[in-house]
C-alpha cells in the first residue's frame, strides 16, 4: 500500500486557497454561459437543442465521470490526478475561446467537463485531508460558499465580459487562472493515496451511457418528437443502464458507488435534495437569464446586475448560515434554504410577462438568493460528515456528481416544457414557455426541501460516524448531537 507522504509546511491554507479557486473555476463554468447564449446564438447560429447542448456538454461529462476522477484521484494520486485535471480544463477552455462553430464550441465544452470532473472531486478530500478536524467545518463551510458564489455569479460574469469584451472571454478568463495554480498545486498540496483503490470501469459505463441516453431523448424530444425512434431509444436505454448501475452498486465488491451509503439517511437526504435543487435552479436560471435580454430587453452586464440580489446573497448570507449551521444543525438549514428558493421561483412564476417591471421581480430574487445561501454553505459539511474518512472521496464524487447531474436534467426538463409551449419567435412565446416551466422549476426544489428533511436532526462534524461503513473503524472524536438514522433502499 502506498504511504500518504508529509505534507508541505502550511499545507491547509494553501489547500484551501488552491482548492477553493479551482472549485470556483469549475463551478463557474456551470452557468457562466447562460448570460452569453443570445451572444453566440447570433454568433455561431444554433437553434435551442444546440443551445442547450452547450451548457449540458458540460455539465453531462461532467457529472458522469466525477466519481470516476475522485477513484482515479485515490488510485494514482489526488494531487498528480487534480493537476491533470487542471491542465485538461484550462486547455479546452483556451480551446473554447477559439471555436468557430457551435458543434466545435459544443466539443471543446465536453472536453471542460472532463477536466473538471476529474479536478473537482479531489478537491474536497485534499481539503478535508489537510485541515485538522477542529477546523474542517470551518474551512469546508468557506469552501462551499465560494462553491455557491461562483454558479451564482456565473450570469453575471459572463454577460459582463460579453458586453464589455466578448463571449470568447468567458473562457480565455480560465486560462490564466489555470496557468497559475498548476505550479502551486505541485509545489504546496500534499499528495495522498486511498488504501486498496480500484477502478469501477463498468459502473462508469453503465452511468455515462445511461445519463447521455436520458438526457439526449429530453433534449431532441420536441426537435424530433417524443415517440421518434432516437428518442424513445435514448430515453428507454437510458433508463435501463441507470437501473443496471444501481443493482451493480449493490453487487459489486468494489463499485464506484456504493448503494449501501444510501442506507445512511444525512447521506441519503443531502444528496437527494441537492440533485432536486440544482434540476429546478439551472433550468430556472437558463430561461430566466435569457428573459432579462431577450424580453425584458437588457444587455447582458445590465441582466447580470439586475440578478445581484439573488446571484450576489451567498456573501451576505453563508457567514450567517454557517453558524446556524453549527448551532442547530444542517438539516433545518438546507431544508429552510430550499423552501425559500421554491417560493422565490413561484414568485417569479406568477409577476413574468412581457412587460413586467424589475420591482415586481425583486422579491423573487431576493428570496432565491437567500436560500441558495443557506443551501450552499452547509451543504459539503453535511455530505462529507456522512461517511467515513477513508470513503470521502467516493461521497464527495457522488454528491458533485448529483447536483450536476441535476443540473443537466434541469436544463433539459425546463427546455422542453419551454419549447413544447413557447419558443423564440415572440416576447409573448418566450413569456409562454419560461412561466410554466418556472412552476415545474418550483415544484421540484419544494420536493427537494422534503427530502431534506431526511437528514438526522443535530450537528455533525467531519469525522462524525454516519453509515453502516464506518462501523468497522471506532468513531472519531465529535461534538455529534443526534444519532445516524438510516434508511432501507
Amino acid at each position: 500500500m502506498k504511504q500518504n507522504p508529509p505534507a508541505p509546511r502550511g499545507s491547509a491554507a494553501w489547500a484551501l486557497v488552491i482548492t477553493s479557486v479551482a472549485g470556483f473555476m469549475a463551478a463557474l463554468d456551470n452557468l457562466v454561459v447562460t448570460t452569453a447564449l443570445p451572444a453566440i446564438r447570433e454568433d455561431l447560429g444554433g437553434a435551442l437543442e444546440d443551445l442547450e447542448w452547450t451548457v449540458n456538454a458540460y455539465t453531462l461529462t461532467f457529472a458522469v465521470l466525477l466519481m470516476l476522477g475522485a477513484a482515479l484521484g485515490d488510485r494514482f494520486g489526488r494531487r498528480r490526478m487534480f493537476l491533470a485535471g487542471l491542465t485538461i480544463f484550462t486547455g479546452a477552455s483556451a480551446a473554447a475561446a477559439l471555436a468557430s462553430g457551435i458543434d466545435a464550441l459544443v466539443a471543446a465544452r465536453a472536453v471542460q467537463g472532463v477536466g473538471a470532473a476529474i479536478m473537482m472531486p479531489l478537491t474536497l478530500t485534499i481539503l478535508t485531508a489537510a485541515v485538522p478536524a477542529a477546523r474542517r467545518g470551518a474551512a469546508l463551510g468557506i469552501f462551499g460558499a465560494v462553491t455557491g458564489l461562483a454558479v451564482a455569479s456565473g450570469p453575471l460574469i459572463g454577460g459582463s465580459l460579453t458586453e464589455h469584451i466578448a463571449w470568447q472571454w468567458i473562457f480565455w478568463l480560465n486560462v490564466p487562472i489555470g496557468l497559475a495554480l498548476l505550479p502551486l498545486a505541485r509545489l504546496r498540496l500534499a499528495e495522498s493515496y486511498a488504501p486498496d483503490a480500484r477502478l469501477d470501469v463498468p459502473g462508469t459505463l453503465l452511468v455515462s451511457g445511461g445519463l447521455f441516453g436520458i438526457v439526449y431523448g429530453l433534449v431532441n424530444g420536441n426537435a424530433h418528437g417524443w415517440t421518434s425512434t432516437r428518442v424513445l431509444f435514448g430515453l428507454i436505454a437510458g433508463a435501463v443502464l441507470l437501473v443496471s448501475f444501481v443493482w451493480h452498486g449493490h453487487a459489486a465488491a468494489k463499485p464506484m458507488l456504493p448503494m449501501r451509503l444510501f442506507r445512511n439517511r444525512a447521506f441519503f437526504g443531502i444528496n437527494i435534495a441537492s440533485l432536486l435543487m440544482f434540476l429546478g435552479m439551472f433550468g430556472s436560471i437558463f430561461l430566466l437569464s435569457q428573459f432579462l435580454q431577450g424580453v425584458a430587453g437588457y444587455s447582458p452586464t445590465e441582466a447580470g446586475l439586475r440578478m445581484l440580489p439573488w446571484t450576489g446573497m451567498p456573501l451576505l448570507v453563508a457567514p450567517v448560515a454557517g453558524y446556524l449551521s453549527d448551532r442547530i444543525g444542517g438539516r433545518p438549514v438546507v431544508a429552510a434554504g430550499l423552501a425559500l428558493q421554491a417560493v422565490g421561483l413561484g414568485l417569479f412564476a406568477l409577476v413574468l410577462e412581457p412587460g413586467v417591471s424589475y420591482a415586481a421581480q425583486l422579491p423573487a430574487l431576493i428570496l432565491g438568493g437567500v436560500g441558495m445561501a443557506l443551501y450552499f454553505a452547509p451543504a459539503a459539511s453535511v455530505v462529507m460528515s456522512s461517511v467515513r474518512p477513508a470513503e470521502q472521496g467516493i461521497a464527495s464524487g457522488a454528491n458533485n456528481a448529483l447536483r450536476e447531474v441535476g443540473g443537466a436534467l434541469g436544463i433539459a426538463v425546463l427546455g422542453a416544457v419551454f419549447a413544447a409551449r413557447g419558443g423564440y419567435e415572440s416576447a409573448q412565446a418566450f413569456t409562454d414557455g419560461t412561466v410554466p416551466a418556472l412552476w415545474i422549476g418550483a415544484a421540484v426544489v419544494a420536493v427537494a426541501a422534503l427530502v431534506a428533511l431526511m437528514i438526522p436532526r443535530g450537528r455533525t462534524t467531519p469525522d462524525s460516524p454516519g453509515s453502516d461503513s464506518a462501523a468497522s473503524e471506532p468513531p472519531a472524536k465529535s461534538d455529534t448531537v443526534a444519532e445516524p438514522e438510516r434508511v432501507a433502499v
